[in-house]
C-alpha cells in the first residue's frame, strides 16, 4: 500500500515534539499578565495578543492553562525542521480554550428594534486622529474572472486626486469575479476611517471590503465596512476598518469583492480623500459576518437568514454587514433568557498561513463561523490530541444571488506538505471535520499536497467527516483508523442550501494522483450517503479494509455511475475494486450517549483491520 514513507515521516513529526524547548512561556488567561516574562506559571502571560507577538524561536513551547478561555486569534511562529514551536497545555482541568466568538449573554448587549426583534447594541468610535497618507493619488486595479467585463481607468481631478472610474458591462454572478485593487493603506493600531467620495449612474453598493495582501495567502490586514448606497450626485462617505489582530502582512492594499453586485452598463467613479485612525468606545464589536449563534454551548443554535425582514422565527437570525450587529427573532430579551449566548466570528481561530514547523497538542478551538485550523502554504504541522466543535457558518461569497457558507474543522489549502493529524475529536463541524484541497494551474499558483496522514481520529455530526479535491499535484494522502458517525447529523444541516451528509466527500479530482489511501475506517450513519464520489480521478484511490454501516442510506454514490447500498456491495466492489477486504456491519460502540467509539467487546469489527486489529481510532 505504499505506507511506508509516510507512516516514516509520520514517525518523525512524532518524534519532533519530543524535543526539547529553546524556552518555555505559560499564558493564564485569569491570573497572568501581559508584563510578566511568561517564563513560570506564577509569571504567566494573560492574552493572545501577548503570545501572538512573541518573538519565538524554533524549539519554543508555549502551553495555555488547563480550564482557561482566550477569545480571538492564534497566529502561530515557525519553528524548523526537528525543532517545532509547540503549543500545548499545563495544569489541571479541562482543555484549554481557544475560541473564536464575542458573547451577547446579558440584557445590555441587546436593544429591541421592532417587537420580536431585537439587535446588538453597535460600536461607536471616538478618538479621530489625521494619518499622513498618500493613498488619494494613487491609482487602482481590478481582476475579473468568471466572465465579467468591468472597464476601469484612473485620472487626477483638479485637487490632484486620483479618481477612479469602472465602466460596467456585467460583474459576474460571484463576489471574486469583480475584485478592485486600491492603493496601500497606512498602519493603525485598532481602528481606521477612510474619508472618500463617490457616485453611480446607477443605485450601487460596496461590498466584500477589507485591507489585505495581493498574494498567497491574501493575508488580511483589516476588515471593513461602510452603509452607502451610491447614487448619480457625489457624495462623501466611510469606510471603517479594524485591525485583524495578529496579522501583519508586509503589502496591504485596499480590497473590495464586488462581483455580482454591481449593476449593469453602470458608471462608478471613486476618490480617496484622507484617513483618520480611531478606537471602538461602547457597543460590540462584529466587524466580520456572524456564522452562528449558539446558545448555552450547544443546547440550540441560531437560523441565519440574510435579511432583516426574514426573522419570523424565534432563534432567526440576520448579520448586518453595514451596520455590523445582529438582528434576532427573540420572545424577549435574549441576554436574560439564556445562561450564554455566543457569536460566531468568520474567523480562523488557528491561521497558520505561511507556517511550517509547528505542533499543537491537547488545545480546545471552538465557535469560529470559519476554520478551526486553517491556512495556505503549510510544512510539516502536526496537530493532535484536541477537540474541535461548533466551527463554520460563515459567508464565503455570493454566487448567482444565493449565498455560500463554509468552515471546516482542520483546513490544509493549496502547497501542503508532510502534515500529520491524530488522536483528535471534531463535532459539530458546518462542512468538514477533516480536508485538505486547492485550486492552482500548474504553473503560477501550484497546489500541491504531498504526505499528509489522518489517523485516529473520532469525528461525529460534521456534514462530511473527510473531503478532497484538488487539480495539481496530490501524493500520499493517508486517511487510516479513523471513526466517523452521524455525517450530515448537524446543528446547520437543515439550513444548507445543498444538505448533503457523507463521510467521504471526494469532489472533482483533476490533479496528478498517486497514493491516496482510506483503511482500517469505520464509517456509520449519514443522511444523505457515506462515500459520494465524482469520476474524475487521474488515479483512483486505494479504498481497503474499512468497516461501513449506511443507517439506512446509500453506501457510495459515484456521479453517472449509480448508487450502492449494502445489497449491491459486491457489484461495486468488482466494478470499482474498492473495499475487497470491508466488512459491512453495524458496529456496537462502548457508550455512544457520551461519546465514547471505541467497538465493544460484542462488535463486528474488531479483528477485521488490515493488520487484525479493531477498525476504526485507536486512541491512546
Amino acid at each position: 500500500m505504499k505506507l511506508t514513507g509516510v507512516l516514516t515521516m509520520a514517525v518523525t513529526m512524532t518524534m519532533s515534539g519530543l524535543v526539547a524547548s529553546a524556552a518555555c512561556y505559560y499564558v493564564d488567561s485569569s491570573g497572568g499578565n501581559d508584563g510578566n516574562d511568561g517564563l513560570k506559571p506564577e509569571s504567566a502571560w494573560q492574552s493572545l495578543t501577548r503570545v501572538n507577538s512573541a518573538p519565538l524561536v524554533p524549539g519554543d513551547e508555549v502551553l495555555f492553562k488547563r480550564g482557561g478561555l482566550w477569545r480571538g486569534v492564534l497566529a502561530p511562529r515557525s519553528g524548523e525542521p526537528g525543532k517545532p514551536v509547540r503549543y500545548a497545555e499545563y495544569g489541571e482541568g479541562p482543555l484549554p480554550i481557544l475560541q473564536g466568538s464575542v458573547a451577547a449573554d446579558v440584557p445590555a448587549d441587546w436593544e429591541e428594534v421592532r417587537p420580536g426583534v431585537w439587535r446588538t447594541i453597535p460600536v461607536r468610535m471616538a478618538d479621530f486622529q489625521p494619518i499622513e497618507t498618500d493613498a488619494g493619488t494613487k491609482p487602482w486595479g481590478r481582476h475579473q474572472e468568471g466572465g465579467a467585463a468591468v472597464a476601469i481607468s484612473n485620472a487626477a481631478n483638479e485637487q490632484g486626486l486620483n479618481v477612479v472610474t469602472l465602466q460596467v458591462a456585467t460583474s459576474g454572478v460571484s463576489s471574486n469575479h469583480v475584485q478592485l485593487w486600491g492603493p496601500e493603506m497606512p498602519e493603525f493600531a485598532e481602528c481606521m476611517v477612510l474619508h472618500m467620495r463617490g457616485r453611480s449612474s446607477k443605485a450601487t453598493r460596496l461590498e466584500g471590503i477589507n485591507i489585505c495582501q495581493n498574494s498567497l495567502p491574501w493575508t488580511r490586514y483589516a476588515n471593513g465596512r461602510t452603509d452607502v448606497k451610491l447614487a448619480d450626485e457625489w457624495q462623501d462617505f466611510q469606510i471603517f476598518f479594524e485591525r485583524v489582530i495578529g496579522t501583519a502582512p508586509t503589502i496591504r492594499l485596499l480590497h473590495m469583492s464586488v462581483g455580482g453586485v454591481l449593476p449593469e452598463e453602470a458608471t462608478i467613479e471613486l476618490q480617496i480623500v484622507r484617513a483618520e485612525s480611531c478606537r471602538r468606545v461602547g457597543g460590540m464589536a462584529l466587524p466580520v459576518d456572524v456564522g452562528n449563534v449558539i446558545f448555552d454551548h450547544g443546547r440550540a443554535c441560531g437560523w441565519k437568514k440574510w435579511s432583516e425582514d426574514d426573522l419570523v422565527n424565534v432563534g432567526d437570525y440576520y448579520y448586518s454587514p453595514h451596520s455590523q450587529c445582529v438582528y434576532l427573532r427573540h420572545d424577549g430579551n435574549p441576554g436574560a433568557a439564556n445562561k450564554s449566548i455566543e457569536l460566531a466570528l468568520r474567523t480562523t481561530i488557528i491561521n497558520q498561513g505561511n507556517k511550517h514547523d509547528v505542533l499543537y497538542e491537547n488545545l480546545a478551538v471552538r465557535y469560529g463561523a470559519a476554520h478551526g485550523f486553517g491556512g495556505g502554504d503549510t510544512k510539516r504541522i502536526v496537530i493532535r490530541g484536541c477537540d474541535i466543535y461548533y466551527i463554520g457558518g460563515g459567508h464565503q461569497y455570493t454566487k448567482n444571488g444565493r449565498p455560500v457558507r463554509f468552515g471546516n474543522g482542520i483546513e490544509f489549502w493549496g502547497n501542503a506538505d508532510e502534515h500529520l493529524v491524530e488522536n483528535n475529536r471534531l463535532w459539530e463541524i458546518y462542512d468538514a471535520a477533516l480536508t485538505n484541497q486547492g485550486r492552482g494551474d500548474g504553473k503560477k499558483i501550484r497546489s500541491i499536497e504531498t504526505n499528509i496522514t489522518y489517523r485516529n481520529n473520532v469525528i461525529w455530526n460534521a456534514e462530511y467527516s473527510f473531503e478532497y479535491w484538488n487539480n495539481d499535484v496530490t501524493e500520499n494522502i493517508i486517511f487510516v483508523n479513523n471513526t466517523c458517525v452521524d455525517a450530515g447529523t448537524v446543528w446547520s444541516h437543515a439550513q444548507r442550501p445543498n444538505p448533503n451528509g457523507a463521510h467521504l466527500m471526494f469532489y472533482n479530482n483533476s490533479a496528478k494522483t498517486k497514493n491516496f489511501v482510506v483503511r482500517d475506517n469505520i464509517f456509520v450513519n449519514s443522511t444523505e450517503v457515506c462515500m459520494r464520489m465524482w469520476n474524475v480521478w487521474q488515479e483512483l484511490p486505494l479504498l481497503d479494509y474499512n468497516l461501513w454501516h449506511g443507517g439506512g442510506q446509500p453506501l457510495v454514490r459515484f456521479e453517472k455511475k449509480g448508487v450502492f447500498g449494502a445489497g449491491d456491495f459486491a457489484a461495486y466492489q468488482q466494478e470499482f475494486g474498492f473495499d475487497r477486504n470491508s466488512v459491512i456491519a453495524e458496529p456496537v460502540f462502548v457508550d455512544p450517549a457520551r461519546r465514547d467509539y471505541r467497538l465493544a467487546p460484542n462488535s463486528p469489527g474488531l479483528r477485521g483491520a488490515s493488520d487484525g486489529g479493531a477498525f476504526g481510532a485507536r486512541l491512546p
